[in-house]
This record gives C-alpha cells, structure tokens and sequence, in this order.
C-alpha cells in the first residue's frame, strides 16, 4: 500500500556530487529512513558494462527498494536519487531511454528535489565514469526536472553548510505547504 502521508524527498544529480552522503545525513537529522540508490549495488556486481536489459532491471529494482522502505518512513522519505538516472544513463548510453521508464516517470513524482550542485571536488570510484561530464550531467538534470515541472531547489556548498542548505530547502518546503 502506497502512504500519501509521507513527504518524499529525492537528492539527485551528477556524479560525485555526494548524494548517498546527504542522503544518509538527511535521514539522520530527520529521524527517518532512506532509499539507497539501487543502481550502485546492481553494477557492482556486473563484469561488463550495463546493458538495455540492466537498465530496465535497475529501474524496477529501485522502485522495489523504495516500496519496501517507504512503510519505515517518519513522516519524510530521503530517497537517493531515483529511477530518472536510468533514464539519463540510458539516453546517454543508447540514445534513448527505456519505454517503461519514460511511461513511469510522471506517475511516480517527489515532493521535493534537492539537485547536487557539482562544486565538490571529483571523487575517483570504479562505477563512476565521466568526471568532465558533471557540467553537461548538471544542465541535463535540470532539463529532467523542468520537463517533469518538478519542485527542486540546487543545493551547493561545501561541509556542513552543503548539509544545512539542503535542512534548509527542505524546512522551506514543509514550512510553506505543511503549516497550519
């Protein structure tokens, strides 16, 4: 059963933006739970590259995580990223993206994204892949995000005040369509 009372809130953006990070520390401040990103633990056990079919497969991989998550959630969901990165891989890497991805996407909205701003430095990881992308990767984002017409704020900064600024955005947004 889906809950309608729950907030979902979706950090996404380019590589090695910290994502998981913020998410972690979102979950924590906001006493809750959070939706790692699926894909991560999908390709690390892949010997080559991700095909059609593992981009399909990573998509309903990460809206079975986020189902089986959700009921734990207080009052917030923090969802690390979502299944709109197979999109943008799957564009990226095909030249298009999965019919049942881009039929699912506007069924399956956040009420709030918070877009990592690419100004942390560049973190080496084996399933990272385009550290001269992270501008393109960035401008492709927000054109994601205003086709959907999504509610997202860009987060930027560094250290805690990377964090503060999304606790920010985040209270912003309660604040604004939450209060009494």
């Amino acid at each position: 059963m889906i809950r309608s009372d729950i907030i979902k809130i979706a950090v996404v953006g380019p590589e090695s933006t910290g994502k998981s990070h913020m998410s972690k520390y979102l979950a924590g401040h906001y006493q809750t739970v959070w939706v790692p990103e699926y894909a991560r633990e999908y390709c690390e056990k892949l010997t080559e590259p991700p095909t059609w079919q593992d981009e399909i497969n990573m998509f309903h991989g990460q809206l079975a995580l986020e189902a089986t998550i959700l009921p734990k959630a207080n009052k917030l969901l923090i969802c690390d990223t979502t299944f709109i990165t197979v999109k943008i891989w799957s564009d990226e890497i095909f030249g298009k993206a999965p019919q049942v991805v881009i039929d699912e996407l506007p069924k399956h909205p956040y009420d709030l994204y918070l877009l990592l701003d690419i100004d942390l430095p560049w973190q080496d990881d084996p399933l990272r892949d385009f550290p001269h992308k992270r501008e393109h990767f960035l401008d492709v984002w927000h054109k994601e995000l205003q086709a959907l017409n999504a509610n997202y704020v860009t987060i930027s900064g560094t250290g805690q005040n990377r964090y503060q600024n999304a606790v920010n955005a985040i209270d912003a947004y309660i604040n604004s369509n939450y209060s009494d």
